[in-house]
């Protein structure tokens, strides 16, 4: 079992940032690909960002390349999801994600992650 715990949401201007963090515990954080994923009201949930166990390998949504930025401290168990220049459409609960899987060294499909976190809300206002 992983348990994850996301911080670090809230309400900002547009063209603003946040910084969300993900603390993970129990099994090994390092055999974990780590992903954020993001649901806005009545949407599905969406991929928003992985990293590689090493986090030497990371992918983004479309919609947030270079905007946001993944990173990972396997010392501290914890990814973060760095959020800049914030839009409204950016609006939604972020959700932190672990994969076990040993096939890819990161994945953008939900069915691949394992555990989820609770969830953050981030609101960007106009």
């Amino acid at each position: 079992q992983v348990q994850l715990v996301e911080s670090g949401g809230g309400l900002v201007q547009a063209g603003g940032s946040l910084r969300l963090s993900c603390a993970a515990s129990g099994r090994t954080f390092r055999d974990y690909i780590m992903g954020w994923f993001r649901q806005a009201p009545g949407k599905e949930r969406v991929f928003v960002s992985a990293i590689s166990w090493s986090g030497g390998r990371t992918i983004y949504a479309d919609s947030v390349k270079g905007r946001f930025t993944i990173s990972r401290d396997n010392a501290k168990n914890t990814v973060y999801l760095q959020m800049n220049s914030l839009k409204p459409e950016d609006t939604a609960v972020y959700y932190c994600a672990a994969s076990g899987t040993k096939y890819y060294s990161v994945s953008s499909l939900a069915h691949e992650y394992d555990y989820w976190g609770q969830g953050t809300q981030v609101t960007v206002s106009s």
